[in-house]
């Protein structure tokens, strides 16, 4: 199957800027299950100097530097991925093997330092963004992740349970809400149930990543989807030794597979962000975010 994504994003500057620079994080990345067909990238106004490479997490990453001065910059990316049904056949098998490994077997596997498991370190430590995990926390994540155990059961109720326990409140939350206080409130958007998976489980032992993508959307029946009715999307990924990356997404308490499209993964929402950027200007700004997700027809 394949999936066509429009992300649109315009910037809105209180006074003209005289130059940008920016750093997008648009183009999704191949993996095992999904492969890149095309991938397009736009911006108005006219770019003085571009510079794609991949970051040190394989995210691929646009430099733009816009000399022009400007009261709105906008960029737009479009893609076409391909998911691959045989490889995600092959994630399911892997799947279900990976049930018979419990929590404390996976511990002991992890005292092994092979290149894999030594590159899966960096994603049990603390991130620029993330807080050390709180006895509180930690207490939450052992409620379903027990020693003799099966470590993917343990992760997948834990997940269940944030979807149960936590609300969805959009604007609850920014970039600055410490994880502490969406713990606490049982609040907030998937960034923040991501973020708040990787505090728990990185304080248990385990590797765990950030994913960040995007997700297709069905509307209720009986109704057309609205063009730029989606929004980018964030759930998390655990390694098992032996086994590999596996992902889980608590915002809607599901396995990521064919609706699922990765844009890329690093330690926390700040190595992946879609944009960063820095301006030679003064005032306030504010932005405006368009995305669709379709899956196209087959012929």
């Amino acid at each position: 199957m394949i999936y066509t994504i429009y992300h649109s994003t315009r910037f809105f500057y209180q006074h003209e800027v005289g130059f940008s620079h920016n750093l997008i994080r648009l183009q999704p990345r191949d993996t095992a299950v999904q492969k890149v067909l095309n991938f397009d990238l736009s911006i108005e106004p006219m770019v003085s100097e571009r510079e794609a490479y991949d970051d040190f997490f394989g995210n691929h990453l646009h430099h733009l530097l816009v000399r022009e001065p400007h009261n709105i910059l906008k960029v737009a990316a479009q893609s076409r991925v391909e998911i691959n049904i045989d490889s995600l056949e092959r994630l399911q098998e892997n799947r279900r093997r990976v049930l018979a490994l419990t929590y404390a077997q996976a511990q002991e596997r992890m005292m092994f330092l092979t290149s894999e498991i030594i590159e899966a370190k960096q994603f049990v430590l603390k991130s620029p963004l993330l807080t050390i995990a709180s006895i509180d926390m930690l207490n939450y994540a052992l409620q379903s992740i027990k020693a003799e155990r099966s470590l993917y059961e343990g992760i997948s109720e834990f997940m269940g349970r944030i979807y149960e326990d936590f609300s969805f409140v959009s604007g609850f939350s920014d970039l600055s809400t410490p994880v502490d206080t969406v713990f606490a409130e049982k609040k907030g958007v998937c960034q923040d149930f991501a973020h708040f998976a990787l505090t728990a489980l990185r304080g248990i032992g385990l590797c765990v990543r950030y994913m960040s993508g995007y997700i297709e959307t069905t509307p209720p029946e009986g109704s057309e989807k609205l063009f730029g009715s989606d929004a980018s999307h964030a759930w998390f990924s655990v390694f098992f030794p032996g086994f590999g990356w596996f992902d889980f997404d608590p915002t809607n308490n599901m396995v990521p597979l064919d609706q699922h499209i990765v844009l890329g993964y690093g330690r926390d929402y700040g190595d992946i962000s879609p944009i960063q950027g820095v301006v030679s200007g003064s005032g306030s700004s504010h932005l405006d975010v368009m995305v669709d997700v379709e899956r196209e027809k087959s012929s």
